[in-house]
């Protein structure tokens, strides 16, 4: 990240600053130039065409030549500049400049000067040795060009204005440049700065460590990420806890059965067990297989329940469901003399749901219920209808679940007794795969406990009269 994104924006920056400052330079001579040397050339016009004007004025009043020439002197004088008076051949008649070029002839005189502004720049013909800007206006008198009045100004005067508004408009653009400086500043501290942070700690859980915490306290996306990312690293942890955890038991609940086997046929195998004694145990051998395949048949029905669209909804009747599920426990409640007690609001409750699915819901509730159910004792088991809702409550007065455990009673293979001395039989998947099948009907199942006293499982389906509204 130091090497490759910040590196490139700081030389993109710094490349983009260098070719500003060039084009600037390159741009601005040329420009400040023309402009200097088009307004100079226009003024200087002006000043030729007034001159020219007064000239022609005074020779009508009848003032003395000499009379001009000093008007014209310092007029030249205080602009800098060398004013000629020349004839329509090109004769200097007069010069500003101590007359040291009075009676020269222009060489290559045009005869054909334009009234317009017109201007030059060199050495005006060879008669100077540096370069001049030169204009020339013509005098006239009663529509009659009699001569024309030149004024020649160093270019040097106007290279030094230009030098010094080249120097203003360099000293800005550097000003300018080391101020947007900030926007290093600005991009360090809330884009760069903010990044590495997220790099870091994305490389963190990249690497396994789901406990560190990206520190970026801003309040823009930057800050959104961070919280995101922190947010993922949360659930990524607790998935990677959850799964070494779920290993931990299917790897515990696999154990016991398959050492309980291995060790009984090993027994058979050596003579352990008498010949006579092996129909006992191989019972034994059936009845642990027979929860390996419980377990198994668990962990694919809750596989199959978290697959979305796996359900297939239809109209039946609850109450009907509840008896026959009731119905295959009749040998588990003579064994613990048990009994059910079924309470319907209405003869019928029709739903619409998936029909297998809620009779796996009403089993695995039965089936807890019964496991942790005294001898003697009654299991309730309601239905009714509220507004578009049919309830659904399944009823024991057995050992109750601990306060402590009613937020972990649905977690795959939690079981209230940690020791799974009361149920070692039990895969601890049963609520877990219930909760599904309800969230997946987008319906709600709750739990109200107390220990000593019972346990109460409440679970809503959706009337088969409201179907329609529901998606």
């Amino acid at each position: 990240m130091k090497r490759s994104f910040y590196l490139k924006f700081l030389l993109t920056y710094l490349v983009f600053g260098l070719l500003s400052f060039l084009i600037s330079a390159l741009a601005a001579s040329p420009m400040t130039k023309r402009y200097l040397f088009r307004e100079q050339a226009n003024n200087l016009y002006s000043e030729a065409t007034l001159i020219a004007t007064t000239y022609s004025d005074q020779n009508k009043a009848g003032l003395s030549e000499e009379l001009i020439n000093e008007q014209m002197k310092a007029v030249a004088a205080f602009l800098r500049v060398d004013i000629w008076l020349v004839d329509r051949k090109g004769r200097i008649i007069s010069d500003s400049d101590s007359e040291k070029r009075k009676d020269q002839q222009i060489p290559d005189f045009d005869e054909a000067i334009p009234g317009g502004r017109r201007w030059t720049i060199g050495d005006y013909r060879g008669m100077f040795s540096e370069e001049v800007l030169s204009v020339a206006a013509p005098i006239t008198r009663e529509y009659f060009t009699g001569g024309y009045v030149l004024i020649h100004l160093p270019s040097r005067e106007l290279r030094r204005s230009e030098s010094e508004i080249l120097a203003i408009i360099y000293r800005t653009s550097l000003i300018l440049f080391l101020l947007s400086l900030l926007i290093l500043l600005v991009f360090y501290f809330i884009v760069f700065r903010p990044l590495r942070s997220i790099t870091t700690g994305a490389m963190k859980y990249a690497a396994g460590d789901y406990a560190y915490r990206i520190e970026v306290k801003s309040r823009d996306e930057m800050g959104y990420l961070a919280e995101t990312l922190n947010f993922m690293s949360e659930e990524i942890g607790k998935a990677d806890e959850y799964q070494r955890q779920f290993i931990a038991n299917v790897s515990h609940d696999f154990r016991s059965p398959l050492t309980s086997i291995k060790g009984y046929l090993e027994a058979i195998l050596d003579g352990t067990i008498p010949p006579e004694m092996e129909r006992k145990y191989l019972q034994r051998l059936i009845v642990e297989t027979e929860r390996l395949e419980k377990l198994t048949g668990s962990l694919l029905s809750l596989n199959s329940v978290e697959q979305k669209g796996f359900l297939i909804r239809s109209s039946f009747d609850v109450n009907q469901v509840i008896k026959s599920v009731c119905e295959s426990f009749e040998m588990s409640c003579q064994k613990k003399r048990i009994t059910f007690e079924l309470t319907f609001s209405e003869k019928r409750e029709p739903v619409y749901a998936d029909h297998a699915r809620i009779q796996q819901v009403l089993y695995n509730l039965i089936d807890n219920a019964l496991k942790f159910s005294g001898e003697n004792s009654v299991i309730g088991i309601r239905s009714g209808l509220r507004g578009t809702k049919v309830f659904v409550s399944v009823k024991d007065s057995g050992i109750g679940i601990p306060k402590k455990d009613l937020t972990k009673i649905w977690d795959r293979f939690y079981k209230t007794d940690l020791s799974r001395g009361r149920d070692k039989q039990g895969t601890g998947l049963g609520l877990s795969i219930v909760k599904s099948i309800i969230h997946a009907h987008g319906e709600n199942i709750d739990c109200v406990s107390t220990e000593g006293v019972g346990t109460e499982f409440t679970f809503t389906l959706t009337a088969a009269d409201h179907e329609d509204g529901e998606s």
